[in-house]
């Protein structure tokens, strides 16, 4: 059985999926995972996709070592990382999707150039998840949707838009917050297209 340092993988240059998480077609990269939760009932929906999830925040990190730990979940793996050094690092295609849910939305203007949503991240994002594969975005401000749909219309390798919320995805703690203050989810999902 592992513990929670069998999952968790320190980044030192290129990063192969395949040997990180042998044995499984899907690998789906979940950037900004929170406290994990979300993440781990996914892991336990679909155990036969894997997840390498993503964040810099450290008690969350902790969370999630510590429901995988014992749950247990194998195919989950954690890294404390910045997700575009991650990706950076990765092999073209070796993707099937990306879940991105209610990651910071820089509300003020002169903030919005640190949104992960922009042209060059789509750009890396493209070249690292296999055509028809996806990403799926949820957030709960109104004017980022709009943000993201606007950065996602400009790329040709990326189609789709607004959905209703999927059933199948958990709310997440974030989420739950935002709707006690009445603020409404918005998922989005694109799917990767040849160019």
């Amino acid at each position: 059985m592992l513990d929670g340092r069998d999952y968790f993988i320190e980044q030192a240059g290129p990063l192969n999926l395949d040997s990180v998480l042998p044995g499984y077609d899907d690998i789906v990269m979940d950037i900004g995972f929170g406290t994990g939760e979300a993440t781990a009932q996914m892991a336990v929906d679909e155990p036969q996709v894997a997840i390498l999830a993503i964040d810099v925040h450290t008690p969350g990190i902790g969370d999630l070592l510590h429901r995988c730990a014992h749950t247990p979940l194998p195919n989950v793996r954690v890294m404390s990382a910045d997700a575009l050094e991650v990706l950076t690092a990765l092999q073209q295609d070796s993707l099937a999707g990306v879940r991105t849910y209610f990651p910071d939305p820089w509300p003020k203007a002169r903030h919005h150039k640190r949104r992960l949503i922009q042209q060059p991240v789509l750009d890396l994002m493209a070249s690292r998840v296999r055509v028809a594969g996806f990403w799926h975005l949820a957030t709960d401000w109104a004017e980022y949707a709009d943000a993201m749909q606007v950065e996602f219309e400009a790329h040709p390798m990326w189609v789709g838009g607004v959905i209703a919320r999927p059933d199948w995805r958990p709310t997440t703690r974030y989420e739950r917050n935002g709707l006690s203050q009445g603020r409404q989810p918005i998922d989005l999902m694109y799917t990767r297209v040849s160019s």
